[in-house]
């Protein structure tokens, strides 16, 4: 205790000096096994009760990594340090390799401190001030920071082996994913990846309205997606809700057709590693292949740097289904006589020149006519949908046995729940548990959710609906009369829907239009038992099988001699 003499002749009493202590482990493990902030801690307050200081406060970082400053506690401790008043005049750690493993970050964090008038002190690395002092601590910090590269080139060395043996290496799994023991080596538990059920419910569900929709409003966008799932109650496997980021991460993910890539970026600066450094793992598939790779073609098309937004939303009816048959390009919508008559245009034409494309154009009102009443007169018919449809019965029905694996995955997600909320209530009956401690709570209600949701979707998967029916003449004309008339009638957004459910591309010639389309999706139209919307999706192949139906129009429209309509159906 020091004292200083007035003026008055009266010693006054100096406060002693405040300390900040600032405890932090690597992991956290070690912050679960208390095996380092107890004891960081005991030494930080007998070092300051030796000095004389007083522990002011405390800032505790459990499981955070010192190469940079991305950590909360450490974070708030300069924000406090920055406080006026001066809430401390000393930050005090058990080793500088505490504060940072980063020599130029110690020294700028240093820096900072100082301009505050506060001093950072080890306790177990006890210098000064002078200059032989800061160039100790300087190279006692290139140790620290060499170390820690090492340790880290050793630990990812392991975790790669880990990972080429097709086990999980931490952190938290994908959506629609949970950890499992796959097997035990010593006191080391070895993880896989297993599909959670109820999660990949979800994960359907979102690949289901991007490509298809709600059956009433057609094809969602990310944004709409986020709106309904977070509107009816759907959260994260972290409790959070959904955004267009989250979202876009699920349809882009490879993990959900059966591969998780290991070790693909750097974790520091995001930057892709090279190939041969990525690892494989096989992990269970929730989406096909085939389903995915139509995600990954609307997602690009879609892209606004590819396609405008404008023209993903635009009310024309055949704008994003209709093609050149030159180049390839979009038609799109051009106007003359300030908006009176409105043409379809090759896009590459008009903003090419004729050196890029000869192009072509027609009027709107005659091209959509020519393809909606073709696809009435000519397609929507009960005797050709009943042949084009009957070859694709028996692959849709085999696809309906995926459903009893998944029914069974849902009731063992249902009874485990259930036993867990058992052992629980057991646990409170027996005074074990105290049923007021609100980490408790929490967890029954978290396991009656999961029990709850599981039901839900079980009683889902299990409805009738899911059942494939017989194809009758009466259900094929009913459904051909109604899709009639669902392009022939109403708004042009429901009209435009109904249209890509069904077709892929238009292609516009001088002298044929070429509506081109797959069975599958006639399939899945008529078993839904009524028309559903579904996104258009780029077919760049030609394995398609020509159908020889014709519709002669002879109509002249600015050099182009429409002489008939024709339609192709791909094969898959």
């Amino acid at each position: 205790m020091t004292f200083s003499m007035p003026i008055s002749g009266l010693p006054l009493l100096q406060a002693a000096p405040r300390a900040a202590l600032y405890l932090r482990v690597s992991t956290g493990r070690q912050a679960e096994n208390d095996l380092s902030i107890p004891d960081q801690k005991r030494q930080a307050e007998a070092y300051c009760q030796a000095k004389g200081w007083v522990a002011a406060e405390s800032f505790v970082e459990p499981g955070a990594s010192a190469t940079d400053d991305r950590r909360p506690e450490f974070q708030r401790l300069m924000e406090a340090a920055a406080a006026k008043p001066r809430r401390f005049d000393i930050v005090v750690v058990h080793s500088f390799s505490r504060f940072f493993r980063d020599h130029f970050e110690l020294e700028f964090n240093v820096r900072r401190l100082a301009k505050q008038g506060i001093r950072l002190v080890s306790i177990t690395q006890e210098l000064g001030d002078d200059p032989t002092a800061v160039m100790m601590r300087q190279i006692m910090a290139l140790f620290d920071e060499y170390q820690s590269k090492e340790n880290a080139k050793h630990t990812l060395r392991a975790m790669n082996e880990n990972a080429r043996q097709g086990f999980w290496n931490g952190a938290r799994p994908p959506f629609g994913y949970r950890t499992v023991e796959a097997e035990r080596r010593g006191q080391k538990i070895k993880k896989r990846l297993d599909i959670d059920p109820i999660q990949a419910e979800t994960v359907r569900l979102i690949f289901d309205l991007y490509l298809e929709g709600d059956g009433v409003s057609g094809a969602l966008g990310l944004k709409a997606i986020v709106n309904r799932l977070n509107a009816q109650g759907y959260r994260t496997q972290a409790g959070s809700k959904f955004s267009c980021k989250f979202i876009h991460e699920i349809l882009t993910r490879p993990a959900y057709i059966g591969t998780h890539y290991f070790n693909a970026v750097e974790a520091k600066t995001g930057r892709q590693k090279p190939a041969e450094d990525v690892i494989a793992i096989t992990i269970p598939a929730i989406i096909p292949k085939d389903r995915f790779d139509d995600v990954q073609q609307r997602l690009k098309h879609n892209a606004p740097r590819k396609t405008a937004p404008r023209i993903v939303n635009s009310p024309c009816l055949l704008t994003g289904l209709a093609v050149c048959a030159t180049c390839g390009g979009g038609m799109t919508l051009r106007t003359g006589k300030y908006g009176r008559y409105r043409y379809y245009t090759c896009a590459t034409q008009a903003r090419m020149g004729k050196t890029a494309c000869k192009g072509r154009s027609i009027r709107m009102d005659l091209l959509d006519s020519l393809v909606m009443e073709h696809l009435a007169t000519r397609l929507l018919t009960k005797d050709r949908l009943g042949v084009i449809l009957e070859a694709l019965l028996a692959q849709y029905a085999a696809n309906q046995n995926n459903d009893a694996t998944r029914q069974e995955a849902l009731r063992v997600a249902v009874r485990e729940a259930e036993q867990k909320l058992q052992r629980l209530y057991t646990a409170i009956e027996n005074g074990i548990a105290d049923i007021s401690d609100p980490t408790l709570k929490e967890r029954l209600d978290s396991l009656k959710t999961q029990r709850d949701e599981a039901k839900r979707l079980c009683e889902m998967v299990e409805a009738p609906a899911m059942v494939v029916p017989a194809i009758t003449e009466e259900m094929i004309e009913r459904f051909a009369h109604d899709l009639r008339v669902k392009l022939l009638e109403g708004p042009i957004a429901m009209r435009k829907a109904y249209l890509q459910a069904i077709v892929d591309r238009i292609e516009v010639d001088d002298q044929e239009i070429r509506v081109f389309g797959r069975k599958d999706r006639l399939l899945n139209q008529l078993i839904s038992g009524r028309p559903k919307p579904s996104s258009k999706v780029l077919s760049f192949g030609r394995q398609w099988r020509p159908q020889g139906d014709s519709n002669p129009c002879y109509r002249r429209e600015r050099g182009i001699n429409i002489v008939r309509v024709r339609t192709y159906l791909f094969n898959k």
